[in-house]
């Protein structure tokens, strides 16, 4: 089997990046966090005061940037910044820096570029709909509001970052808010994904459900 592409897109928080780990390593896939990708062009506009209305200094942004990917391990232009790029800080302005055209066309290319002639699984918000229309196996993963801030405080929690339930909450609502109305590329479920709501599943469910389907699809 030469390219196989399995795409898994959803809210924040609705565990995509976990479950598309476990599946990766599962399926000997290669695995690509599209998410990260985005959140090292929102730390790099962060650190240099780049004021995303202007179209110039975007270009600028975009063309000072490089992205590297090393197994867990994320380099923006050198730098490891994998913990970096996990903070409530970086939250707060991704879904604005990944609503700018210009920033999505580069980074689809470049996620176009890196999954050629793989078997990859991606994560993302549109990875099934514009990256990889024709994908093998598309899943929507999805999750309460609720539930959803409560992971992600667990996870700041263990990586010793300070934050409370309410402003999680309400991050996690807003950028729902923002990446399903974007106007470009807006988190929508593709018309042949499979839907799976992770509220009430532990990841070993959710892991099966999606096995299944990946399944299915190697046996045809």
């Amino acid at each position: 089997m030469k390219e196989f592409i399995v795409t898994v897109d959803g809210p924040a928080g609705s565990g995509k990046s976990t479950i598309a780990k476990i599946i990766a390593k599962k399926y000997g896939f290669t695995y690509l966090d599209t998410g990260a990708m985005y959140r090292m062009i929102a730390l790099y506009a962060l650190e240099n005061s780049i004021d995303l209305e202007d179209g110039s200094q975007v270009e600028a942004m975009l063309a000072n940037t490089k992205l590297d990917i090393v197994g867990n391990q994320f380099f923006l232009n050198g730098k490891d910044v994998s913990e970096e790029i996990r903070t409530p800080r970086v939250s707060g302005v991704v879904s604005p820096v990944a609503a700018i055209r210009e920033v999505r066309v580069k980074l689809v290319e470049l996620q176009r570029e890196i999954s050629k002639g793989k078997r990859i699984i991606l994560d993302g918000r549109d990875i099934g709909t514009v990256v990889f229309p024709n994908g093998d196996v598309k899943i929507f993963l999805v999750a309460s509001p609720e539930e959803r801030a409560k992971r992600r405080l667990r996870e700041y929690e263990e990586k010793g970052v300070e934050a409370d339930y309410e402003s999680v909450l309400s991050s996690i609502k807003e950028r729902d808010h923002i990446d399903s109305t974007r106007k470009e590329s807006p988190l929508l479920k593709a018309e042949d994904a499979h839907e799976i709501d992770s509220s009430t599943m532990n990841i070993d469910e959710v892991v099966e459900a999606i096995s299944k389907y990946i399944d299915e699809k190697i046996g045809e």
